[in-house]
């Protein structure tokens, strides 16, 4: 792969000591100066990542001029800019083409967020999802969602963000919005694509309430089989009905299907230990041999001829300690996502705040919704967490670093409520009240 060189600037120098220096930057004094550097250097990603998309944005603008002013018709004078950007970010043609729009939205039509992204208080996926959520809107409903989010991006995670970004121009333009929606109904698709470890993705595009009702039935089923006594993990039990029902088989295992294994004869039928291909993905010999002569399902042979000198293919053939179920779903509605600053992965445990072998009660206020990795992570020596009003966490973290936890905000009316409404409001509240103490 080669590269050209062009003419050096001041920036570009100043760009390539950065990185110099960077490469030679001496290691931390202690962890908590590790952390410290981490975030830095999180905030310099991001202050690059503003710089990168302003330079993006004035390449294309120059690069369309330049193309017009040589004569090239309005609609043909951005070919080629994308795949410019492309080949200098070592990034696909798509991915540039997409990079490119948003960059121009973002330093043109989005002022505030890119200057959140240039102090590095948000990185540059979410100043992108501000973008790309807003990109149907008119420049003045763009600039008024803008002026809103801007100054609450940092605390907020990717599908926050992206949440709070939707609702943002759903509020401001409603009727465009369902237009959005209805139109993105059409982009629907099923989509194949290679994993590591000799596995698939396969990936579903689907209306937002078709796709919740297939995850729910898988997941209710998962539930089901677990409480019967199915040993396999609750992923593992979505995985295989999920195959099990798409293709009416019994069983996942004896799915026959058509695939393009290539592997060597030695390794096939021999001892051999060459890697074999699935569309290109290499795959260890012993599974590539029990997946071509498993005895549970049809398969079909196909022989490809190679010279055997270079291998070039030729020719083919409360007091209690848990808490209650209705306090675990108060939880759940309350933080949506794990509490961990940033994570936002599912809630799979409730937990306390405050522990509660060291006296910490067992309500609302001392409870917090968790996934699986980061309740597992708090137990570790050194973590500690504290219960504050309306649902605040503060995380302190071994190094003494301290995180604050806010829950998300939920859906409310925006007008005045009549005093009928206020009435019915503050009835409810003794009433959940007298629930909660009971």
């Amino acid at each position: 792969m080669h590269e050209s060189v062009s003419t050096v600037d001041a920036g570009t120098t100043a760009l390539t000591g950065l990185i110099r220096t960077l490469r030679d930057l001496p290691g931390g004094a202690d962890d908590a100066a590790r952390i410290d550097r981490i975030r830095l250097l999180e905030e310099l990603k991001s202050t690059a990542a503003a710089v990168q998309a302003r330079e993006t944005a004035e390449f294309a603008a120059s690069q369309r001029q330049a193309q017009l002013d040589a004569g090239v018709r309005a609609e043909r004078a951005d070919r080629g800019i994308a795949s410019q950007i492309g080949l200098a970010r070592r990034v696909s043609h798509f991915q540039a083409r997409r990079y490119v729009g948003w960059a121009k939205i973002l330093t043109a039509e989005l002022p505030a967020t890119f200057a959140q992204l240039q102090a590095g208080k948000t990185s540059e996926w979410r100043a992108m999802l501000v973008a790309r959520e807003t990109a149907w809107l008119s420049r003045e409903h763009r600039a008024a969602v803008d002026a809103e989010l801007a100054p609450k991006l940092e605390p907020l995670g990717d599908k926050r963000v992206e949440t709070e970004a939707k609702k943002a121009a759903y509020r401001i333009d409603p009727s465009g919005f369902v237009n959005r929606l209805s139109n993105s109904a059409n982009d629907r698709r099923v989509s194949l694509r290679p994993a590591p470890d000799a596995m698939t993705r396969l990936t579903a595009l689907l209306p937002v309430a078709q796709g919740v009702a297939v995850y729910a039935a898988l997941s209710r089923h998962a539930d089901t089989n677990i409480a019967t006594g199915d040993e396999r993990g609750r992923g593992q039990v979505m995985a295989d009905t999920l195959v099990e029902r798409v293709t009416g088989q019994t069983t996942a295992e004896q799915v026959p299907v058509e695939v393009n294994l290539v592997i060597d004869t030695d390794t096939l039928l021999g001892d051999g230990t060459e890697p074999a291909l699935i569309d290109g993905v290499p795959i260890p010999a012993t599974t590539a041999r029990d997946l071509a002569l498993r005895p549970d399902a049809p398969r079909w042979l196909r022989r490809l001829y190679t010279r055997p000198d270079t291998g070039d293919l030729v020719a083919m053939d409360s007091k209690r300690r848990l808490f209650t179920r209705n306090q675990r779903r108060f939880i759940a509605l309350r933080d949506q996502t794990c509490r961990t600053p940033w994570c936002e992965a599912p809630i799979r445990h409730t937990d306390h705040t405050h522990p509660a072998q060291r006296g910490g009660p067992t309500s609302l206020g001392n409870g917090g919704g968790l996934c699986v990795a980061c309740n597992i992570a708090k137990q570790a020596p050194g973590w500690h967490a504290r219960p504050g009003p309306a649902g605040i966490i503060d995380i302190f973290t071994p190094t003494g670093h301290h995180y604050t936890s806010r829950p998300p905000s939920l859906p409310r009316s925006r007008q005045k409520h009549s005093p009928l409404e206020q009435q019915l409001a503050e009835y409810l509240r003794e009433a959940c009240r007298a629930t909660h103490a009971a």
